[in-house]
């Protein structure tokens, strides 16, 4: 029996490649736009729904609960009627930055070249 680690997963889940277990993690686009979106500081779930635009809410669910398991994001529920649930980034999931900084400048390079090749 494989021992799970606080974050639930045992080093025997993960592809030997660190790159392949960047993806695991953050390899889905709406993983990546819910990095992006709790960057800067929590969010209850509809703000994100909102703000990432044309994800269902079923998805979502599962995309948080997937990140949470794996200690990218935290979620706390307040004890109120209605209830609120808020979600915000783990120390590890705010160590994602450079990763997300990494993909904004070569999106943004990418997206002048093409403007360029286009006139």
């Amino acid at each position: 029996m494989t021992e799970k680690t606080a974050l639930g997963v045992s080093s025997q889940d993960l592809p030997a490649c660190p790159v392949e277990t960047t993806l695991k993690l953050i390899g889905n686009k709406w993983e990546v736009l819910v990095l992006r979106d709790l960057m800067p500081g929590t969010k209850r779930f509809g703000e994100l729904k909102q703000s990432i635009g044309g994800v269902s809410q079923k998805v979502l669910t599962a995309k948080l609960r997937e990140m949470e398991a794996s200690g990218l994001v935290e979620r706390h529920v307040y004890a109120e009627v209605p209830p609120r649930v808020e979600y915000s980034l783990t120390p590890l999931g705010r160590s994602l930055k450079p990763v997300l900084d990494s993909l904004e400048q070569w999106g943004t390079a990418y997206k002048k070249k093409v403007a360029a090749t286009v006139r």
